[in-house]
């Protein structure tokens, strides 16, 4: 077949370059037909338009062909990614004709790391901010003056240290009324073992004169041996008898008759004053007093 017979004897079909001869415009022939009004192609002049170029192969046949479109105004406001700024100019295109795969994923998750940490690392300094703060609050602080006194520890207070309350062996004690200091009867706490005796008579009496650092309410102590049975005496404060007289017991659970023993101790209120007090321990009419005494001491209540 030759471009002179415009495709007379051979069909359009059998001739896969037939499209490079065809009028702009026309579906036919290198000749336009009448019905779609194209203009026929003049032998010997080559086309200045070719719609729709396909490599061979590709062109089916029967359909309609696309309108003609030129790059750049196909749309106005379409730009190429790789165009704009920061695009990716060398990115291939999906495999398959599949959706390009979402991007972006790892950088949110990259920024969302980075505000945590940033949120975490400004706590801390805040924290350790805060607690050197708080533990230098002496900064601007006049210090101690040449002459001041300062003791790590040391908390101010009004009250004096309390001293020593005062005790006595009952040997030393001012005895009247038949009273008598004795070492006969083993096992009494003082120092050699003396202690006071003849307190069965009525009118026996033991008296301990003693100071105080403070008025108050104090427990006085009793040392005392008795012949496995309970006994008592009448418990005076600065003249004036109490109530109820002090009640020596036979706490030791000594036998009957057995002075060695029953040696014990007990104890009752009294109501000091500050400065000298005395305290007398005496057998008046109804107390029991079969009793031997060997210490007196004081105890805070």
């Amino acid at each position: 077949m030759t471009a002179g017979n415009n495709g007379a004897d051979t069909p359009e079909n059998d001739d896969p370059f037939a499209y490079l001869y065809r009028s702009e415009g026309g579906e036919g022939g290198a000749q336009g037909s009448a019905g779609d009004g194209a203009a026929a192609r003049q032998p010997g002049v080559p086309r200045t338009s070719y719609n729709q170029v396909r490599a061979v192969g590709q062109r089916q046949y029967g359909q309609q062909a696309p309108q003609q479109v030129t790059y750049g105004q196909q749309n106005a406001h379409y730009a190429a990614p790789e165009t704009l700024p920061g695009g990716d100019r060398t990115r291939p295109a999906p495999a398959n004709g599949g959706q390009e795969p979402r991007r972006g994923r790892n950088g949110l998750l990259i920024g969302a790391v980075s505000v945590v940490a940033v949120v975490c690392i400004g706590i801390g300094v805040a924290m350790l901010t805060n607690g050197k703060d708080s533990q230098d609050d002496t900064a601007g602080k006049p210090g101690p003056t040449a002459g001041d006194k300062v003791e790590p520890g040391d908390k101010p207070t009004n009250k004096p240290a309390p001293g020593k309350l005062p005790k006595q062996d009952a040997g030393s004690l001012r005895l009247e009324g038949g009273a008598t200091t004795a070492k006969d009867v083993p096992g009494a706490r003082s120092p050699g073992g003396a202690y006071v005796a003849g307190m069965n008579t009525e009118g026996a009496a033991a008296t301990w004169s003693l100071d105080v650092e403070a008025a108050g309410k104090y427990k006085l102590w009793v040392g005392y041996g008795v012949p496995g049975k309970d006994a008592n005496l009448t418990l005076n404060v600065n003249g004036t008898a109490d109530s109820r007289p002090i009640r020596l017991k036979n706490f030791a659970h000594a036998p009957e008759g057995a002075w060695d023993k029953g040696w014990t101790r007990s104890w009752q209120y009294v109501q000091l004053n500050e400065g000298t007090n005395t305290i007398k321990l005496s057998c008046e009419s109804g107390n029991q007093c079969d009793v031997n005494l060997d210490k007196v001491w004081l105890a805070r209540s």
